[in-house]
Parts: structure tokens; sequence; C-alpha cells
């Protein structure tokens, strides 16, 4: 699994390939609205902790624990959540919504440099706390359906792709250039679902 492999241009590990393709995955069935999509964040999650402590970036690896949690929680919310329990359906964020989560976005930034700091030899310490804190306030959109988890995500998967990069980690940085480019597919299909769930309304 430590084996560097040569894929074009791209150096990766075996371990690499499988949580890329297990998190291109995800994303395609978070488009689909499918349920699996959560069994396959949890897998993805599992081995890409174990790839960002070998490359110290100790902030996105607690992330991936923090999303196996969020996943099992996103899994209910999209089977049994929502008025009567048929699952949560694709909704808009308020303009307090926004408020909150740039309070909390804030908040979690803080709470993780401060940790990153303290008790690693990161040498990322900012960018990775940021880029935590994003990901679990968009995270936590995507369990509930808010289609503006998608705007939060072009955002996160842009700067994450410049982080890889430095961190000589080539395919998870191809993997989030994909990953923007899904987001844009997943606005675009969520709109949709919207607009056509307000139509039946």
């Amino acid at each position: 699994m430590n084996d560097s492999l040569l894929l074009g241009f791209l150096h990766a590990n075996m371990l690499e390939i499988i949580s890329f393709s297990l998190a291109i995955a995800m994303v395609l069935l978070n488009i689909r609205q499918s349920p699996w999509a959560w069994l396959f964040a949890m897998a993805s999650a599992g081995l890409y902790a174990i790839v960002f402590f070998r490359t110290g970036i100790y902030g996105d690896m607690a992330l991936q624990f923090v999303f196996i949690a969020v996943s099992l929680w996103g899994l209910y919310q999209w089977l049994f959540g929502g008025p009567g329990h048929q699952g949560v359906a694709v909704m808009r964020l308020s303009g307090q919504g926004w408020v909150i989560v740039a309070a909390a976005w804030g908040a979690i930034y803080a709470l993780v440099a401060w940790l990153l700091h303290a008790f690693t030899d990161s040498n990322v310490t900012h960018i990775d706390a940021f880029l935590t804190a994003g990901s679990l306030v968009a995270q936590f959109l995507l369990t509930r359906k808010i289609l503006e988890n998608w705007h939060m995500w072009m955002l996160i998967d842009s700067l994450y792709i410049g982080l890889y990069l430095y961190k000589d980690l080539h395919l998870t940085a191809l993997l989030y250039g994909l990953f923007v480019l899904l987001a844009i597919s997943g606005l675009r299909v969520w709109k949709r679902s919207l607009a056509e769930k307000m139509a039946a309304a």
C-alpha cells in the first residue's frame, strides 16, 4: 500500500488510489441523492485518514473520523429524517442560516488551529484548520440536503487543490479538481430537484 505508482504524470500509492475511487463514487451518489453515498463516504474517509496521517495533514486526518460519524447521521437523515420520517428534501439556506454558518466556521477554525499549533508539528496549520472547519460545516449542510452545501464545496475543494499539491498528493489534488466540477453539477441537479418540489407544492 505504500509503494508509489506512476499514473501518467501523477505519483500515488495504492491506498490513495482506492480512496480516490471511493470518493468519486460518493460524490456521484450525493448528486443523485442516493443514501448509498454515505457508505462510500465512510469507507473513503477511513482510508484517507491514513493517507493524511502519513503526510502530516493532521487536521484533515482528524476530519475524516468526524466525517465517518457525520455520515452515519447523514444516512439516517436521508432515509428517515424530515416530516413524516420519509427522508429530508432539498431546501435553501436562510439569511440567518448563513450567519450561523459563518460563525460556526470561524469558531471551529480557531479551535482546530489552536489544537494543531499546540499538539502537532504541522507546517500548514492555518490553511489546514480553515479547510477542516469549512468542510465540517459543509458536510453538516449536506446531511440536511441544504442546496448551498455545493457552493461551499466549490470554494473549499478549490483551496484544497493547492494544499495537496504542496504536500505532493497529486492524485488527491486531481480528485479535488474533479470535486469542484462535480459540485457545479450537483448544484445544478439539486436546483432542478428543488424547483420540481416547489412546483409540485
